[in-house]
């Protein structure tokens, strides 16, 4: 996955989050969507999101502003930036997805058993 993220300038965590905030803001137009929030649906832990987004923010790829309701919130914004690199990412990490689980003789069952084990 590193591999496939490098030519984007993203490790696997930034990946992560900024496509699930691109994602959720798809299907969420209208929510405030909070770093909180954001870290429980990716199940990260929320300082590191908080880290994590600071640097995408560095990047030009998010927007971090305050919550207007809580000072210690923040509410998350994708530019057009960070849409666009999530977008140009995702083929790759699909690709290197297939590449190395596509090897699995039933990709069901190895599923299955992952499951079980978490």
């Amino acid at each position: 996955m590193r591999a496939a993220l490098a030519p984007h300038g993203l490790t696997h965590v930034q990946y992560v989050l900024l496509a699930s905030l691109v994602w959720l803001h798809s299907v969420q137009p209208d929510r405030q969507m909070t770093q909180a929030a954001l870290a429980e649906h990716t199940a990260t832990d929320v300082m590191m999101t908080s880290q994590v987004l600071r640097t995408l923010e560095a990047k030009g790829m998010v927007e971090r502003a305050r919550h207007p309701g809580d000072g210690r919130a923040r509410i998350l914004r994708t530019t057009p930036r960070g849409i666009q690199a999530a977008r140009a990412a995702t083929g790759d990490v699909e690709a290197a997805d297939a590449s190395f689980f596509g090897r699995l003789p039933e990709l069901g069952a190895f599923t299955d058993a992952l499951n079980v084990l978490s």
